[in-house]
Protein backbone atom coordinates (compact mmCIF):
# COMPACT_ATOMS: atom_id res chain seq x y z
CA UNK A 1 0.00 0.00 0.00
CA UNK A 2 1.46 3.33 -0.83
CA UNK A 3 2.22 5.53 2.10
CA UNK A 4 -0.80 8.22 3.34
CA UNK A 5 0.33 11.72 2.07
CA UNK A 6 0.55 13.97 5.32
CA UNK A 7 -2.84 16.63 5.16
CA UNK A 8 -0.64 18.85 7.69
CA UNK A 9 1.82 21.01 6.88
CA UNK A 10 5.17 21.30 8.36
CA UNK A 11 5.58 23.71 11.00
CA UNK A 12 7.43 26.42 10.60
CA UNK A 13 10.80 26.24 12.27
CA UNK A 14 11.06 27.88 15.39
CA UNK A 15 12.57 31.40 15.39
CA UNK A 16 16.14 31.61 17.45
CA UNK A 17 18.36 34.42 17.77
CA UNK A 18 21.90 35.81 19.32
CA UNK A 19 22.33 38.07 22.15
CA UNK A 20 22.89 40.28 19.02
CA UNK A 21 20.01 39.29 17.13
CA UNK A 22 21.28 37.59 14.66
CA UNK A 23 18.57 34.98 13.43
CA UNK A 24 20.11 31.23 14.02
CA UNK A 25 19.05 28.81 11.73
CA UNK A 26 18.05 24.83 13.07
CA UNK A 27 21.43 24.25 10.97
CA UNK A 28 23.94 25.48 9.10
CA UNK A 29 25.50 23.71 5.52
CA UNK A 30 28.36 24.36 4.24
CA UNK A 31 28.80 28.24 2.77
CA UNK A 32 28.69 28.86 -0.88
CA UNK A 33 30.89 31.78 0.06
CA UNK A 34 34.59 31.52 -1.17
CA UNK A 35 36.70 31.84 1.90
CA UNK A 36 40.33 32.63 1.46
CA UNK A 37 42.64 30.07 3.00
CA UNK A 38 44.12 31.97 5.95
CA UNK A 39 46.94 31.40 8.91
CA UNK A 40 47.26 32.27 12.39
CA UNK A 41 49.96 34.78 12.44
CA UNK A 42 49.43 36.78 9.06
CA UNK A 43 47.32 39.21 7.25
CA UNK A 44 44.73 39.94 8.13
CA UNK A 45 45.24 37.86 11.17
CA UNK A 46 41.18 36.72 11.72
CA UNK A 47 42.92 32.74 13.19
CA UNK A 48 45.32 34.81 15.43
CA UNK A 49 48.72 37.17 15.68
CA UNK A 50 51.06 34.68 16.51
CA UNK A 51 52.23 31.36 14.26
CA UNK A 52 51.47 28.64 17.49
CA UNK A 53 49.01 31.04 19.39
CA UNK A 54 48.71 28.76 22.74
CA UNK A 55 50.71 25.78 21.54
CA UNK A 56 53.94 28.37 22.53
CA UNK A 57 53.00 30.44 25.11
CA UNK A 58 49.33 30.77 27.04
CA UNK A 59 48.52 34.35 27.42
CA UNK A 60 48.70 35.98 30.63
CA UNK A 61 46.63 35.66 33.77
CA UNK A 62 46.29 38.54 34.97
CA UNK A 63 43.42 38.95 37.49
CA UNK A 64 41.93 42.53 38.50
CA UNK A 65 43.18 43.54 42.04
CA UNK A 66 43.09 46.67 44.34
CA UNK A 67 41.04 47.80 47.34
CA UNK A 68 41.51 49.52 50.67
CA UNK A 69 44.53 51.11 50.60
CA UNK A 70 48.17 50.23 49.10
CA UNK A 71 48.87 47.72 51.75
CA UNK A 72 45.76 45.74 51.57
CA UNK A 73 46.85 45.35 47.56
CA UNK A 74 50.26 44.83 47.84
CA UNK A 75 49.11 41.52 50.22
CA UNK A 76 46.66 40.55 47.32
CA UNK A 77 49.35 40.93 44.57
CA UNK A 78 51.50 39.05 46.31
CA UNK A 79 48.74 35.90 47.26
CA UNK A 80 48.08 35.78 43.21
CA UNK A 81 51.13 35.90 42.45
CA UNK A 82 51.77 32.85 44.65
CA UNK A 83 49.28 31.01 43.42
CA UNK A 84 50.46 31.50 39.58
CA UNK A 85 48.97 34.75 38.10
CA UNK A 86 51.44 35.67 35.40
CA UNK A 87 50.64 39.44 35.42
CA UNK A 88 48.86 41.96 37.42
CA UNK A 89 46.10 43.77 37.17
CA UNK A 90 45.17 47.29 39.46
CA UNK A 91 41.70 48.63 40.12
CA UNK A 92 41.78 52.17 41.52
CA UNK A 93 38.92 53.93 43.95
CA UNK A 94 36.93 56.33 42.43
CA UNK A 95 38.55 59.15 43.74
CA UNK A 96 41.83 58.07 42.28
CA UNK A 97 39.93 58.08 38.98
CA UNK A 98 38.53 61.28 39.00
CA UNK A 99 41.52 62.93 40.56
CA UNK A 100 40.16 63.92 44.25
CA UNK A 101 42.80 63.17 47.19
CA UNK A 102 41.64 61.19 49.72
CA UNK A 103 40.52 64.05 52.19
CA UNK A 104 38.30 65.91 49.85
CA UNK A 105 35.03 66.53 50.22
CA UNK A 106 34.01 64.53 46.97
CA UNK A 107 35.78 61.48 47.74
CA UNK A 108 34.12 60.89 51.12
CA UNK A 109 32.51 57.34 51.68
CA UNK A 110 34.41 56.27 48.50
CA UNK A 111 37.66 55.73 49.71
CA UNK A 112 39.36 52.28 48.76
CA UNK A 113 35.77 50.91 48.16
CA UNK A 114 36.10 49.78 44.25
CA UNK A 115 39.60 50.10 44.24
CA UNK A 116 42.57 51.13 45.67
CA UNK A 117 43.64 54.37 47.08
CA UNK A 118 46.53 55.91 45.62
CA UNK A 119 47.27 59.60 46.14
CA UNK A 120 50.43 60.26 46.04
CA UNK A 121 53.54 58.58 44.67
CA UNK A 122 54.08 56.56 48.23
CA UNK A 123 51.21 55.18 47.97
CA UNK A 124 52.37 53.38 44.46
CA UNK A 125 55.77 52.68 46.36
CA UNK A 126 53.95 50.75 48.74
CA UNK A 127 51.46 48.88 46.89
CA UNK A 128 54.35 47.19 44.60
CA UNK A 129 57.06 47.11 47.72
CA UNK A 130 58.92 43.74 47.27
CA UNK A 131 57.30 43.47 43.14
CA UNK A 132 60.37 43.80 41.22
CA UNK A 133 58.89 46.65 38.37
CA UNK A 134 61.14 45.29 36.11
CA UNK A 135 60.42 41.89 36.08
CA UNK A 136 56.45 41.98 36.32
CA UNK A 137 53.95 43.21 33.78
CA UNK A 138 51.34 45.80 35.03
CA UNK A 139 47.98 46.70 33.99
CA UNK A 140 46.12 49.83 35.25
CA UNK A 141 42.57 50.34 34.84
CA UNK A 142 42.85 54.30 34.97
CA UNK A 143 42.00 56.77 32.76
CA UNK A 144 41.41 60.69 33.01
CA UNK A 145 44.16 60.12 35.55
CA UNK A 146 46.12 57.99 33.84
CA UNK A 147 49.21 60.29 32.99
CA UNK A 148 49.71 60.64 36.67
CA UNK A 149 49.10 56.92 37.72
CA UNK A 150 51.74 55.98 34.82
CA UNK A 151 54.39 59.00 36.42
CA UNK A 152 53.99 56.93 39.50
CA UNK A 153 54.45 53.87 37.94
CA UNK A 154 57.71 54.96 36.74
CA UNK A 155 58.83 57.10 39.34
CA UNK A 156 58.60 53.27 41.21
CA UNK A 157 60.43 51.17 38.90
CA UNK A 158 63.39 54.30 38.91
CA UNK A 159 63.47 54.10 42.80
CA UNK A 160 63.78 50.18 42.78
CA UNK A 161 66.57 50.62 39.88
CA UNK A 162 64.97 49.92 36.81
CA UNK A 163 65.27 52.40 33.79
CA UNK A 164 61.69 53.35 32.02
CA UNK A 165 62.59 51.21 28.62
CA UNK A 166 62.45 47.67 31.21
CA UNK A 167 58.96 48.44 32.60
CA UNK A 168 56.35 46.27 31.24
CA UNK A 169 52.36 47.07 31.39
CA UNK A 170 49.42 48.95 30.32
CA UNK A 171 47.88 51.89 31.11
CA UNK A 172 43.71 51.75 30.18
CA UNK A 173 43.54 55.83 29.16
CA UNK A 174 40.84 55.21 26.57
CA UNK A 175 38.67 58.72 27.44
CA UNK A 176 36.24 58.31 24.46
CA UNK A 177 34.39 55.39 26.01
CA UNK A 178 33.96 57.50 29.45
CA UNK A 179 32.02 59.96 27.63
CA UNK A 180 29.79 57.09 26.34
CA UNK A 181 29.40 54.78 28.58
CA UNK A 182 31.72 54.81 32.18
CA UNK A 183 31.66 58.65 32.92
CA UNK A 184 34.98 58.66 35.23
CA UNK A 185 35.98 61.65 33.05
CA UNK A 186 37.44 64.93 34.14
CA UNK A 187 38.49 67.55 31.31
CA UNK A 188 36.58 68.07 27.96
CA UNK A 189 37.38 65.84 25.31
CA UNK A 190 40.10 68.01 23.49
CA UNK A 191 42.15 68.25 25.98
CA UNK A 192 41.52 64.98 27.08
CA UNK A 193 42.80 63.79 23.95
CA UNK A 194 45.95 65.67 23.97
CA UNK A 195 46.90 64.13 27.23
CA UNK A 196 46.77 60.52 25.75
CA UNK A 197 48.77 61.59 22.80
CA UNK A 198 51.13 62.50 24.87
CA UNK A 199 51.39 60.03 26.82
CA UNK A 200 51.48 57.78 23.08
CA UNK A 201 54.39 60.09 21.90
CA UNK A 202 56.45 59.41 25.54
CA UNK A 203 55.86 56.04 25.18
CA UNK A 204 56.49 54.96 21.90
CA UNK A 205 60.27 56.79 23.02
CA UNK A 206 61.18 56.50 26.85
CA UNK A 207 58.20 53.43 27.97
CA UNK A 208 58.82 51.63 24.65
CA UNK A 209 57.36 47.83 26.36
CA UNK A 210 54.32 49.65 27.43
CA UNK A 211 50.84 49.86 25.59
CA UNK A 212 50.10 53.86 26.76
CA UNK A 213 46.43 53.07 25.68
CA UNK A 214 43.85 49.96 25.99
CA UNK A 215 41.18 51.08 23.78
CA UNK A 216 38.30 49.49 25.25
CA UNK A 217 35.14 47.82 24.27
CA UNK A 218 34.35 46.51 27.34
CA UNK A 219 32.53 49.14 29.42
CA UNK A 220 30.52 50.07 26.66
CA UNK A 221 29.41 46.04 26.14
CA UNK A 222 28.43 45.92 29.82
CA UNK A 223 25.95 49.22 29.51
CA UNK A 224 24.53 47.27 26.52
CA UNK A 225 26.17 47.11 23.50
CA UNK A 226 25.54 43.78 21.13
CA UNK A 227 29.19 42.23 19.54
CA UNK A 228 28.69 44.41 16.56
CA UNK A 229 28.50 47.88 18.09
CA UNK A 230 31.16 46.66 20.53
CA UNK A 231 33.51 46.27 17.82
CA UNK A 232 32.50 48.83 15.90
CA UNK A 233 32.52 51.92 18.38
CA UNK A 234 35.78 50.54 20.15
CA UNK A 235 37.52 50.76 16.29
CA UNK A 236 36.05 53.98 15.45
CA UNK A 237 37.78 55.41 19.05
CA UNK A 238 41.18 53.96 17.59
CA UNK A 239 40.87 55.77 14.55
CA UNK A 240 40.27 58.77 16.79
CA UNK A 241 43.55 58.18 18.95
CA UNK A 242 45.75 56.80 15.98
CA UNK A 243 44.36 60.52 13.94
CA UNK A 244 45.37 62.41 17.27
CA UNK A 245 49.06 60.93 17.13
CA UNK A 246 49.54 61.93 13.38
CA UNK A 247 48.31 65.07 14.13
CA UNK A 248 50.95 65.12 16.67
CA UNK A 249 53.41 64.41 14.03
CA UNK A 250 53.89 60.69 15.10
CA UNK A 251 54.06 57.94 12.22
CA UNK A 252 52.20 55.18 12.54
CA UNK A 253 54.72 52.53 12.32
CA UNK A 254 56.19 54.49 15.48
CA UNK A 255 53.55 53.84 17.72
CA UNK A 256 50.46 51.51 16.37
CA UNK A 257 52.39 48.03 17.69
CA UNK A 258 51.83 49.55 21.19
CA UNK A 259 48.44 50.30 20.92
CA UNK A 260 46.34 47.88 22.15
CA UNK A 261 42.95 46.62 22.66
CA UNK A 262 40.17 45.66 25.93
CA UNK A 263 36.91 43.43 25.13
CA UNK A 264 34.37 41.79 27.08
CA UNK A 265 33.54 38.25 26.93
CA UNK A 266 29.88 37.55 27.44
CA UNK A 267 28.15 33.87 27.69
CA UNK A 268 27.14 33.90 23.84
CA UNK A 269 29.56 31.66 23.20
CA UNK A 270 30.12 31.57 19.30
CA UNK A 271 28.99 34.92 18.81
CA UNK A 272 32.09 35.77 21.55
CA UNK A 273 34.61 34.15 19.44
CA UNK A 274 33.81 35.43 16.08
CA UNK A 275 33.63 39.13 17.38
CA UNK A 276 36.73 38.47 18.65
CA UNK A 277 38.42 36.74 15.04
CA UNK A 278 36.06 39.84 13.07
CA UNK A 279 37.93 42.57 15.22
CA UNK A 280 41.21 41.32 14.45
CA UNK A 281 40.74 41.35 10.59
CA UNK A 282 38.92 45.12 10.48
CA UNK A 283 41.99 46.14 12.34
CA UNK A 284 44.11 45.05 10.04
CA UNK A 285 42.70 46.21 7.09
CA UNK A 286 41.63 49.89 8.81
CA UNK A 287 45.79 50.11 9.35
CA UNK A 288 46.85 48.60 6.27
CA UNK A 289 44.35 50.78 3.95
CA UNK A 290 43.31 53.60 5.76
CA UNK A 291 46.77 54.75 7.54
CA UNK A 292 49.36 52.76 5.27
CA UNK A 293 51.04 51.23 8.12
CA UNK A 294 53.88 48.72 7.02
CA UNK A 295 55.24 47.10 10.01
CA UNK A 296 53.01 43.90 10.52
CA UNK A 297 53.13 44.70 14.38
CA UNK A 298 51.01 47.43 13.42
CA UNK A 299 48.66 45.55 11.75
CA UNK A 300 47.93 43.08 15.03
CA UNK A 301 45.28 43.88 16.81
CA UNK A 302 46.08 42.55 20.49
CA UNK A 303 43.78 42.36 23.52
CA UNK A 304 43.06 41.90 26.72
CA UNK A 305 39.80 40.10 27.75
CA UNK A 306 37.55 40.31 31.08
CA UNK A 307 34.54 37.95 31.56
CA UNK A 308 31.21 39.95 31.61
CA UNK A 309 30.62 41.68 34.99
CA UNK A 310 27.30 42.11 34.17
CA UNK A 311 26.13 38.40 33.53
CA UNK A 312 26.71 37.43 36.73
CA UNK A 313 24.16 37.38 39.59
CA UNK A 314 23.74 38.21 43.23
CA UNK A 315 21.61 35.24 43.18
CA UNK A 316 23.12 31.78 43.77
CA UNK A 317 26.54 33.02 42.99
CA UNK A 318 28.09 29.81 42.79
CA UNK A 319 26.86 29.89 39.30
CA UNK A 320 28.92 32.39 38.35
CA UNK A 321 32.05 30.16 38.65
CA UNK A 322 30.01 27.62 35.65
CA UNK A 323 29.26 31.42 33.87
CA UNK A 324 32.79 32.59 33.50
CA UNK A 325 33.91 29.04 32.76
CA UNK A 326 31.93 29.38 29.64
CA UNK A 327 33.40 32.63 28.86
CA UNK A 328 36.95 31.66 29.46
CA UNK A 329 37.23 29.09 27.12
CA UNK A 330 34.99 31.61 24.12
CA UNK A 331 37.93 34.27 25.10
CA UNK A 332 40.81 31.32 24.61
CA UNK A 333 39.14 30.04 21.95
CA UNK A 334 38.69 33.67 19.98
CA UNK A 335 42.38 34.18 20.47
CA UNK A 336 43.14 36.81 23.53
CA UNK A 337 46.38 37.96 24.58
CA UNK A 338 45.80 38.36 28.22
CA UNK A 339 42.58 37.71 30.46
CA UNK A 340 40.64 38.59 33.93
CA UNK A 341 38.42 36.18 35.15
CA UNK A 342 35.73 37.38 37.54
CA UNK A 343 34.72 36.25 40.48
CA UNK A 344 31.79 34.52 41.52
CA UNK A 345 30.84 37.18 44.22
CA UNK A 346 31.12 39.91 42.13
CA UNK A 347 27.61 40.65 41.80
CA UNK A 348 27.58 41.23 45.58
CA UNK A 349 31.00 42.79 46.47
CA UNK A 350 34.96 43.00 45.87
CA UNK A 351 36.15 39.16 45.65
CA UNK A 352 37.20 37.43 48.33
CA UNK A 353 40.91 36.23 48.45
CA UNK A 354 39.12 32.29 47.95
CA UNK A 355 36.99 33.66 45.12
CA UNK A 356 39.74 35.18 43.32
CA UNK A 357 42.03 32.05 43.52
CA UNK A 358 39.47 29.86 42.51
CA UNK A 359 38.76 32.30 39.32
CA UNK A 360 42.53 32.08 38.55
CA UNK A 361 42.39 28.31 38.80
CA UNK A 362 39.36 28.69 36.09
CA UNK A 363 42.18 29.49 33.72
CA UNK A 364 44.56 27.79 34.81
CA UNK A 365 42.17 24.35 34.26
CA UNK A 366 41.04 25.98 30.70
CA UNK A 367 45.28 26.44 29.50
CA UNK A 368 46.72 23.07 31.04
CA UNK A 369 43.28 20.73 30.62
CA UNK A 370 40.63 21.44 28.66
CA UNK A 371 42.55 20.96 25.17
CA UNK A 372 41.47 24.08 23.43
CA UNK A 373 44.99 24.84 23.56
CA UNK A 374 46.66 22.61 21.16
CA UNK A 375 45.91 24.46 18.08
CA UNK A 376 45.13 27.91 16.55
CA UNK A 377 41.94 29.00 16.36
CA UNK A 378 39.72 25.34 17.14
CA UNK A 379 37.00 26.35 15.74
CA UNK A 380 37.67 27.82 12.35
CA UNK A 381 35.52 26.17 9.68
CA UNK A 382 32.71 25.93 11.69
CA UNK A 383 29.40 26.74 9.32
CA UNK A 384 27.53 28.91 12.12
CA UNK A 385 31.00 30.64 13.23
CA UNK A 386 32.20 31.47 9.94
CA UNK A 387 28.47 33.15 8.96
CA UNK A 388 28.63 35.08 12.48
CA UNK A 389 31.80 36.43 11.23
CA UNK A 390 30.18 37.84 8.17
CA UNK A 391 27.20 38.66 9.41
CA UNK A 392 29.65 40.42 12.80
CA UNK A 393 31.48 42.49 10.03
CA UNK A 394 29.27 43.47 7.88
CA UNK A 395 27.66 45.37 10.60
CA UNK A 396 31.10 46.61 11.96
CA UNK A 397 31.90 48.12 8.71
CA UNK A 398 28.46 49.99 8.57
CA UNK A 399 28.43 51.67 11.81
CA UNK A 400 32.15 52.77 10.95
CA UNK A 401 30.97 54.13 7.80
CA UNK A 402 27.90 55.89 9.30
CA UNK A 403 30.56 57.05 12.17
CA UNK A 404 33.02 58.42 9.77
CA UNK A 405 30.08 60.23 7.93
CA UNK A 406 29.47 61.91 11.40
CA UNK A 407 33.16 63.11 11.69
CA UNK A 408 34.56 60.72 13.68
CA UNK A 409 33.87 59.68 17.42
CA UNK A 410 34.18 62.68 18.92
CA UNK A 411 31.46 64.25 16.89
CA UNK A 412 29.46 60.94 17.45
CA UNK A 413 29.83 61.08 21.23
CA UNK A 414 28.98 65.29 21.11
CA UNK A 415 25.30 63.88 19.10
CA UNK A 416 25.22 61.31 21.57
CA UNK A 417 25.04 58.42 18.75
CA UNK A 418 27.13 55.53 20.83
CA UNK A 419 24.90 56.48 23.63
CA UNK A 420 21.33 56.22 22.15
CA UNK A 421 22.59 52.71 20.38
CA UNK A 422 23.44 51.38 23.58
CA UNK A 423 20.91 52.57 25.10
CA UNK A 424 18.28 50.85 22.89
CA UNK A 425 19.82 47.43 22.56
CA UNK A 426 20.59 47.49 27.11
CA UNK A 427 16.45 48.15 26.85
CA UNK A 428 15.96 45.52 24.65
CA UNK A 429 17.66 42.99 26.64
CA UNK A 430 16.32 44.12 30.29
CA UNK A 431 12.67 43.92 28.11
CA UNK A 432 13.87 40.04 27.59
CA UNK A 433 14.82 39.44 30.57
CA UNK A 434 11.81 40.90 32.96
CA UNK A 435 9.64 39.32 30.20
CA UNK A 436 11.12 35.90 30.97
CA UNK A 437 12.01 35.40 26.80
CA UNK A 438 15.52 35.36 28.26
CA UNK A 439 16.79 32.98 30.99
CA UNK A 440 19.33 33.73 34.00
CA UNK A 441 19.47 30.35 35.94
CA UNK A 442 18.39 31.18 39.58
CA UNK A 443 17.38 34.89 38.67
CA UNK A 444 14.10 34.46 36.50
CA UNK A 445 13.87 30.89 36.97
CA UNK A 446 15.15 28.00 39.15
CA UNK A 447 15.48 30.44 42.27
CA UNK A 448 15.28 29.52 45.56
CA UNK A 449 16.04 30.61 49.09
CA UNK A 450 19.83 30.87 50.02
CA UNK A 451 22.18 32.19 52.49
CA UNK A 452 24.36 35.37 51.98
CA UNK A 453 28.07 34.25 51.37
CA UNK A 454 30.63 35.75 53.06
CA UNK A 455 31.73 39.05 51.42
CA UNK A 456 34.76 41.33 51.62
CA UNK A 457 34.26 44.84 53.06
CA UNK A 458 36.25 47.86 53.02
CA UNK A 459 35.40 49.99 56.51
CA UNK A 460 36.09 53.56 57.19
CA UNK A 461 39.39 53.19 58.87
CA UNK A 462 41.18 52.99 55.36
CA UNK A 463 39.69 56.46 54.57
CA UNK A 464 40.70 58.11 58.16
CA UNK A 465 44.19 56.43 57.80
CA UNK A 466 44.25 57.67 53.73
CA UNK A 467 43.67 61.50 55.78
CA UNK A 468 46.11 60.98 58.32
CA UNK A 469 49.34 59.95 55.83
CA UNK A 470 47.77 62.71 53.05
CA UNK A 471 48.84 65.47 55.86
CA UNK A 472 51.97 63.63 57.01
CA UNK A 473 53.02 64.01 53.60
CA UNK A 474 51.96 67.24 52.75
CA UNK A 475 53.61 68.71 56.15
CA UNK A 476 57.03 66.72 55.19
CA UNK A 477 57.53 67.47 51.53
CA UNK A 478 59.38 70.20 49.87
CA UNK A 479 57.39 73.31 49.73
CA UNK A 480 59.08 75.09 47.43
CA UNK A 481 60.17 71.96 45.00
CA UNK A 482 56.23 70.94 44.96
CA UNK A 483 55.46 74.27 43.86
CA UNK A 484 57.74 74.66 41.48
CA UNK A 485 57.06 71.31 39.82
CA UNK A 486 53.33 72.05 39.59
CA UNK A 487 54.24 75.41 38.24
CA UNK A 488 55.95 74.46 35.32
CA UNK A 489 53.37 71.86 34.99
CA UNK A 490 50.38 74.28 34.38
CA UNK A 491 52.46 76.71 32.28
CA UNK A 492 53.56 73.21 29.97
CA UNK A 493 49.36 72.79 30.09
CA UNK A 494 49.18 76.15 28.04
CA UNK A 495 51.57 75.10 25.25
CA UNK A 496 51.69 72.79 22.48
CA UNK A 497 54.34 70.95 25.15
CA UNK A 498 54.56 66.64 26.20
CA UNK A 499 53.30 66.75 29.95
CA UNK A 500 54.80 64.00 30.62
CA UNK A 501 58.09 65.00 31.97
CA UNK A 502 56.10 67.53 33.54
CA UNK A 503 54.24 65.01 35.30
CA UNK A 504 56.55 62.55 36.03
CA UNK A 505 58.70 65.80 37.66
CA UNK A 506 55.78 66.71 39.95
CA UNK A 507 54.80 62.77 41.42
CA UNK A 508 58.37 62.98 41.99
CA UNK A 509 58.08 66.07 44.37
CA UNK A 510 55.44 64.36 46.31
CA UNK A 511 52.58 66.02 44.59
CA UNK A 512 49.40 64.42 45.17
CA UNK A 513 46.67 63.04 42.31
CA UNK A 514 44.35 65.70 43.42
CA UNK A 515 46.65 68.42 43.06
CA UNK A 516 48.05 67.26 39.50
CA UNK A 517 44.13 67.21 38.70
CA UNK A 518 43.00 70.29 40.09
CA UNK A 519 46.10 72.10 37.84
CA UNK A 520 44.82 71.00 34.66
CA UNK A 521 41.43 71.53 35.54
CA UNK A 522 42.71 74.98 36.19
CA UNK A 523 44.03 75.16 32.34
CA UNK A 524 41.29 72.33 30.83
CA UNK A 525 38.48 73.26 32.60
CA UNK A 526 35.91 70.35 33.63
CA UNK A 527 33.37 68.41 31.04
CA UNK A 528 29.93 68.74 31.51
CA UNK A 529 27.97 66.55 29.02
CA UNK A 530 24.80 67.66 27.06
CA UNK A 531 21.77 65.94 28.01
CA UNK A 532 20.83 63.37 25.50
CA UNK A 533 17.39 62.09 24.84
Amino acid sequence: MAAKKSTKSESPEKKIFTDSSFPVKRIYQKSPKKRPVEDAGKYPFTRGIHPEMFRERFWTMRQYSGFGDAKLTNERFKFMLEKGQTGLSMAFDLPTQIGYDSDSPQAEGEVGKVGVSITSIKDMITAFDGIPLGKVSSSMTINSTASTLLAYYIAVGESQGFKSHELRGTTQNDILKEYIARNTYIYPPQPSMRLIGDMIGYCAEKVPSWYPVSISGYHMREAGCTATQEVAFTLANAIAYIQTCLDKGLKIDDFAPRLSFFFCCTIEFFEEVAKFRVARKVYAKILKEMFHAKNPRSLQLKFHTQTSGESLTAQQPDNNIIRVAIQTMAAVAGGTQSLHTNSRDEALALPTQESAKIALRTQQIVAHESGITKTADPLAGSYYLEELCDQIEDGVWKYLKKIQKMGGSVKAIEKGFFQSEIRANAYRLKKEIDDGERIIVGMNKYSEEEKQPELLRVGGDVEIQQKKALKKLRESRDKNKWEKALSAMKSAADTDENLMPYIIIAAKAFATTGEISNTFREVFGEYRPKEVF
